[in-house]
């Protein structure tokens, strides 16, 4: 028996905003979308090159009170290549919600304010 992880679903109050910083934030993009007939909600599935891992959007029409996605300490992590080039991109989006610099970390905060772990890359 074998299980594969293959997505995070995060809700978000705007589509089009989460989207875009995950576009930004992370390279991701978007690879298919799920929206009924009546167009009331969509799930928008995102992934990038690094990974077949993908975010899915969770959006509801006419949804105005903010998500619980869950606490600063439910998150998801990505190691990135080149931490300081991140670091700036993130520091220059304003989406830095936290730094650990004692254990060489920080976190970002997308639109809705789910916690993203940025890692350097594992050292041999």
């Amino acid at each position: 028996m074998k299980a594969k992880f293959i997505h995070r679903c995060i809700h978000v109050l705007d589509k089009e905003a989460s989207i875009a910083f995950y576009e930004k934030a992370l390279g991701f993009r978007v690879v298919r979308e799920i929206i009924p007939e009546d167009a009331s909600w969509s799930l928008t599935f995102m992934l990038n090159d690094e990974t077949p891992f993908e975010i899915e959007l969770t959006w509801n029409r006419g949804r105005t009170e903010p998500y619980d996605n869950g606490s600063d300490d439910t998150h998801i992590a990505f190691e990135v290549d080149d931490f300081e080039a991140f670091h700036a991109l993130h520091e220059e989006m304003g989406c830095i919600a936290f730094e650990n610099h004692d254990m060489g970390l920080y976190f970002i905060e997308d639109p809705d304010k789910t916690w993203i772990e940025i890692l350097p890359p594992k050292q041999s």
